[in-house]
């Protein structure tokens, strides 16, 4: 059963970490152009002037955030946002989506067109100081996450209603090979949003318009979903003091004003109690 979190309702919210030094949830309001957490069950955020969707965390005050014209090093205490590296800065279509750090302390990110645009953006990977474009022609980038024994990540672009897995080098987390699908959902009319992957390797999917996130085995299996009270359900991630505990964020964009009204937690970020058992984020090493 989930209960509501946070009850700031988001245009878009994105990108939920669970920062495992300081014990905080941190997400998005990607249309809101804001940072939110929480600071002893009172609000906390942080405005910024363009879009922001992502983020890894560096150390305990410093959080690797991506935004629609880079990769920022920003830091949670002072608010300095320094550059890294710039991603599709010329490019006045695109924002940054989905993103995650990968165990080897590198952060895929993707872009998308603001107006979901069909291919308008990418899959990158930045690692050791170089920014390198993985997938192209990618309409809406989603569920970027990675298996527990580094053997493979997943990601997607949701308007195929499709997720993919890839194969990941052992020694340095580059991509090998082609992609393949792990899930095709077009049977079921299902949209893959932001996933996470749990310690035993299975994939927790939020399915945009279904009102939950989906649980799936290494094999693709079917395991069970939790049902979340809002129709958009964008992301999840595990934490807690014993990363038990579900998050999810979810959004209001295309929601009309009767849902709204019936449905008045859309927008908000749950949280889902005893729903699995989550991995620690990885560490983004710059």
């Amino acid at each position: 059963m989930s209960t509501v979190f946070d009850d700031r309702p988001c245009a878009l919210g994105e990108g939920p970490l669970w920062h495992p030094q300081r014990k905080q949830l941190f997400w998005f309001d990607i249309l809101g152009k804001r940072l939110m957490t929480q600071v002893d069950s009172a609000p906390v955020e942080w405005q910024f002037d363009e879009h922001v969707s992502a983020a890894g965390w560096i150390d305990t005050e410093t959080l690797l955030i991506a935004s629609e014209t880079g990769l920022w090093h920003f830091n949670l205490e002072s608010r300095e946002k320094t550059l890294i590296t710039a991603l599709e800065a010329e490019n006045s279509v695109t924002r940054s989506n989905d993103g995650r750090a990968d165990p080897w302390g590198g952060f895929w990110i993707g872009t998308m067109g603001k107006n979901a645009e069909r291919g308008a953006g990418a899959i990158y990977r930045f690692w050791r100081g170089e920014l390198r474009r993985l997938v192209p022609d990618v309409t809406i980038s989603n569920a970027i996450c990675f298996a527990p024994d580094r053997s493979c990540a997943y990601f997607s672009d949701t308007a195929t209603q499709q997720v993919m897995r890839w194969t990941l080098n052992s020694s340095d987390g580059w991509p090998e090979g082609d992609s393949t699908v792990f899930l095709d959902l077009r049977a079921d009319d299902l949209n893959p949003d932001g996933a996470v992957v749990d310690a035993q390797g299975n994939i927790w999917i939020a399915q945009w318009g279904a009102n939950r996130v989906a649980a799936h085995a290494p094999d693709g299996q079917f395991l069970q979903s939790v049902e979340f009270d809002a129709a958009h359900t964008s992301c999840p991630c595990f934490g807690g003091a014993d990363l038990t505990t579900l998050f999810c964020t979810s959004a209001r964009q295309g929601l009309d004003a009767d849902i709204l009204a019936k449905q008045p937690s859309n927008g908000m970020t749950f949280a889902a109690h005893s729903a699995g058992k989550g991995q620690p984020e990885y560490r983004v090493i710059l």
